[in-house]
C-alpha cells in the first residue's frame, strides 16, 4: 500500500473484501498471488485458479533494418540501450535501479544507455530527479508515453530489458520483452519467476549492489545475451491469450455446470 496513492488504497481495503464476499470463484494471473489469497482471506484452495496471461503476436524479434524507422525517430540505436518499460511510480524500484545503473564503468553507461519508457505516475519526485541527474550525464533517456505500435520495436532493439520491480500480480513487460527478444534482468521475487522461468537473470529487488552486478553482466556477456535473446522466444511461447481465454472459459463453465 505504501506505492499507491491514498484514495486507491481506501478504495481497495473497502471494496476488495466486500467483491471476495460476493465471488463463487476467484481467477488470478499467478500462483504466487493466488497463495497470498488464500492466505490473506482463508480462501478455499479449490476455489480459486491461477490462470497467466498472455503475449501479442507483435512482440517478436526484429532485424537492426525493421526497427530502424522508430529507433531513428526516437533517436536510439539498435542494441545500444537498455530498456525499460512501465508507469514511473514506486513499486517498479525505478530509483535503485538508476542508482545501480550509475554504478557501472562510465564507459559501459554512455555505450548502452538507459532508456524510460512509460507515463509520469505518482509520488515519483525522488526517481524524477535521478532521472534528471543521470540524463544531464550523458547516460539516460526518458521517452515518457511510449505509442502502442511503437512498443514492439522498442523492445526488439534493446540489448537488455530491466524491470527490478518489487511487486508485480503478473509482469507483463518481460514477457513482451522475451518475445521480442530482448534479454531480460528482473526480480527473484513475487510473480516474476514464474514467467520468466531460468531464462532471465534475476535478483533480489532490495540489494542495489546485486542489480547493478546483473546489469554489468547483462551489458557485457555477449554468450549470456545471445542465448538469452533466443531461450526467451521459446519460453514465450507458453504464454499465449488464446490459452489464456480457453482457461478462463473453462473455469465459467464449470461453474455454470
Amino acid at each position: 500500500p505504501q506505492f499507491h496513492p491514498a484514495a486507491r488504497v481506501e478504495l481497495l481495503h473497502r471494496d476488495l473484501p466486500k467483491s471476495v464476499a460476493r465471488a463463487d470463484h476467484l481467477i488470478t494471473d499467478a500462483e504466487s498471488v493466488r497463495r497470498e489469497l488464500i492466505e490473506h482471506f482463508g480462501w478455499p484452495e479449490d476455489r480459486i485458479s491461477a490462470v497467466p496471461l498472455g503475449v501479442d503476436a507483435s512482440f517478436h524479434p526484429r532485424s537492426h533494418q525493421e526497427t530502424l524507422p522508430v529507433m531513428q525517430r526516437l533517436g536510439l540505436q539498435h542494441g545500444g540501450y537498455s530498456l525499460y518499460v512501465g508507469t514511473i511510480e514506486p513499486r517498479k524500484n525505478l530509483a535503485r535501479l538508476i542508482r545501480a545503473y550509475g554504478r557501472l564503468p562510465e564507459p559501459l553507461c554512455k555505450r548502452f544507455p538507459l532508456v524510460l519508457g512509460g507515463s509520469r505516475g505518482w509520488q515519483a519526485d525522488e526517481i524524477h530527479d535521478l532521472m534528471e541527474k543521470a540524463a544531464q550525464a550523458g547516460w539516460l533517456k526518458y521517452l515518457d508515453f511510449v505509442a502502442q505500435e511503437d512498443l514492439p520495436f522498442l523492445y526488439a532493439g534493446a540489448r537488455l530489458f530491466c524491470f527490478p520491480s518489487l511487486y508485480e500480480g503478473f509482469g507483463l513487460p518481460p514477457l513482451e520483452a522475451m518475445a521480442s527478444g530482448a534479454p531480460v534482468l528482473t526480480s527473484s521475487t513475487s510473480s516474476l519467476p514464474e514467467v520468466v522461468g531460468d531464462v532471465a537473470l534475476t535478483v533480489h529487488p532490495d540489494d542495489e549492489q546485486a542489480i547493478a552486478e546483473g546489469l554489468r553482466n547483462g551489458l557485457e556477456d555477449d554468450q549470456w545475451n545471445a542465448a538469452a535473446s533466443i531461450r526467451g522466444v521459446q519460453r514465450s511461447r507458453a504464454f499465449t491469450w488464446e490459452q489464456c481465454a480457453r482457461s478462463t472459459s473453462a473455469i465459467y463453465a464449470r461453474l455454470m455446470g
